[in-house]
């Protein structure tokens, strides 16, 4: 059996290639829209990819079975739950799909989505029991998957208590590799670990030490990850006809009117100077593309300013989250607009002395550990919306904090855009406050 798993770190996604060697043949289970690294995998190992398997139709990045469907003659297989609108083959509960001596089950497994499955992986060379199982987002790395994005969460937490406990079934020994890790939307507190075993997870992993699924579904649903606005964007995308390979991203000399400027380099250098209007999502500053779901507006042209090397990775990862109307890119734009940064220790003595208001863009989980007496909680997941809405009320400089810098920069580039006057905290924030 050959084995391989591909991951998206910006994303926390995680795609696999399963198959014999010997005969040359594998499946993919969840391919990423930018395919090209998993063909690249297949060829290395001289194999060619028969079947596309998803565990579910996705809404945190835009899969690549349409890709492989149109470009390389590859079947897609789902759930009929998922109520697809392109050609594929159904998975039912204890379905097997073979390939040479590996042996794909089909455990349907719903809960995070109605039509969700998971594989349990059988190298017949070695014996009938499962080696491995693909939990998809259903059991993850210390963590178990959010149910709310296809019904209600109380009844999608119920499902995922049930499909938990039967995967729990399988042996001790039994490897866990999940479709997420650290850093996606799916799960609030996963593990970076790429693998596990069912054993560890049994012992550890919070999802699986409430006995009562009454219990389990409080606890999972007190607080669940914010939303980004091109979920269902997503969705059907997945779920409607195959999408092809994308365009060729173009240089542009200009901006043509009506389009949004995404200014993808270090927040350094945009703040030392920037188009007029620009919003800032460092490419090289983790999670951009889940950054920049919350922050660019839906179905409008987007510029993006930076480096070849920049804006390429930029446009591979605003595709992958369902932001197709790229106008192209440009690497030179006239410096029209600067953005004030501050220290912590700039920022606490502006606030003291009532200069500035101070603007904490961290989520609701966080500031239950830890806020500061007298700051304004904006999220970061509704900042555009409060941008939109001229942050009501505001009549001082806002002074935008976070935890790390990271996201204070991307929120006050949003607010600076719709004319608020807004000055990040870098190098620092909420957690080196009173230090």
């Amino acid at each position: 059996m050959i084995f391989r798993q591909l991951l998206d770190d910006d994303l926390g996604c995680a795609s696999y290639l399963v198959g014999d060697e010997t005969e040359h043949a594998a499946v993919v289970v969840d391919p990423p829209y930018a395919i090209e690294p998993l063909l690249a995998e297949a060829e290395r190992h001289s194999l060619r990819i028969v079947r596309t398997l998803e565990t579910h139709t996705h809404a945190d990045h835009v899969s690549g079975h349409g890709r492989l469907a149109l470009e390389h003659g590859v079947p897609v297989a789902v759930h009929p739950a998922a109520t697809v609108e392109y050609a594929h083959d159904p998975l039912e509960d204890g379905d097997e799909i073979e390939v040479g001596a590996v042996r794909l089950r089909v455990l349907h497994t719903p809960g995070h989505r109605p039509e969700h499955c998971a594989f349990a992986v059988v190298d017949t060379t070695r014996g009938t029991d499962p080696w491995l199982v693909l939990t998809g987002d259903s059991l993850f790395v210390g963590d178990a998957a959010r149910p709310d994005l296809a019904i209600a969460a109380d009844e999608g937490a119920e499902g995922l208590f049930r499909s938990l406990h039967r995967l729990a079934e399988l042996g001790d020994g039994v490897e866990v590799f999940p479709g997420h890790v650290a850093g996606s939307l799916c799960g609030a507190s996963m593990s970076s670990k790429p693998s596990t075993t069912i054993g560890f997870e049994r012992r550890f992993n919070h999802a699986l030490l409430v006995p009562e699924a009454a219990h389990f579904v409080a606890e999972l649903t007190a607080w669940l990850p914010p939303r980004p606005p091109n979920m269902e964007r997503i969705v059907e995308l997945n779920r409607g006809p195959f999408l092809g390979a994308p365009p060729p991203l173009q240089r542009l000399a200009q901006v043509a009117g009506g389009a949004v400027v995404l200014d993808v380099r270090p927040a350094t250098a945009f703040a030392a100077g920037h188009v007029a209007g620009a919003l800032n999502v460092p490419v090289d500053g983790g999670s951009f593309a889940t950054r920049a779901g919350f922050v660019l507006p839906l179905d409008t042209p987007i510029v993006l300013h930076g480096d070849a090397s920049e804006t390429d990775r930029a446009a591979r990862g605003l595709r992958s989250v369902g932001f197709l109307e790229l106008a192209g890119f440009a690497a030179d734009l006239p410096a029209q607009e600067r953005l004030e940064t501050l220290t912590v220790e700039q920022a606490r003595r502006l606030f003291a002395a009532g200069e500035v208001e101070l603007v904490d863009v961290r989520e609701e989980n966080e500031l239950e550990q830890r806020s500061i007496p007298g700051s304004r909680s904006v999220p970061f997941s509704v900042v555009r919306e409060a941008a939109t809405n001229g942050l009501a009320h505001l009549d001082k400089p806002a002074a935008v904090i976070c935890e790390s810098g990271a996201r204070a920069a991307v929120a006050a580039s949003v607010l600076a855009a719709a004319g608020i006057d807004a000055r990040p905290v870098v190098r620092g924030g909420v957690g080196s406050w009173a230090t």
